[in-house]
């Protein structure tokens, strides 16, 4: 399995990204992930829309907070032929809880915590705490990667203006 060293950082310090690592132009690699009601979901039965996969270290941190809660509030304003998803290592159970406090209503979360899926498939993996790099993939219809936005800094946010432009022209287009 792929490893590279220094690609992120937690607070200044580099952080090893385990599995595959995803370019523009590549096929996404399809995943599972467990659900909020516990069901194993493929990533492969959102074939046909526009994706945005955002990974998160955890829910429960507040740049993944105001993050997920943005993209909540974007995919209100976004065509119905967009979906967000957002992957973490919470449990189902914490994703729930998290979505029902936060009024999270638009956002599908879906848990890597089983296998690292995603994480791997993706290779956004961190090695160190096994938990997801922030990370987003804007996916068009056909399953192919057209926007990779992995942020350095795990505390910073992701280019929400360049992502969500990137997913509106392939809805559109």
């Amino acid at each position: 399995m792929e490893e590279r060293r220094g690609i992120v950082t937690m607070r200044g310090n580099p952080l090893t990204l385990v599995g595959n690592e995803v370019k523009v132009g590549d096929k996404a690699p399809d995943f599972k992930a467990v659900d909020n009601d516990l069901s194993v979901v493929s990533f492969s039965s959102f074939l046909g829309k526009v994706c945005i996969l955002s990974s998160v270290p955890s829910l429960d941190t507040s740049v993944c907070d105001i993050e997920t809660r943005r993209f909540n509030e974007e995919a209100g304003r976004l065509s119905s032929d967009i979906v967000v998803l957002t992957i973490s290592m919470d449990l189902p159970f914490a994703q729930k809880r998290w979505c029902g406090a936060a009024g999270v209503n638009r956002v599908q979360t879906l848990s890597d915590h089983r296998d690292a899926s995603f994480g791997l498939s993706y290779g956004v993996l961190i090695k160190e705490l096994r938990l997801l790099a922030r990370a987003v993939f804007v996916v068009d219809h056909a399953g192919i990667i057209w926007h990779v936005n992995l942020v350095r800094e795990m505390t910073e946010e992701p280019e929400y203006t360049a992502i969500l432009g990137a997913a509106r022209s392939l809805a559109q287009g």
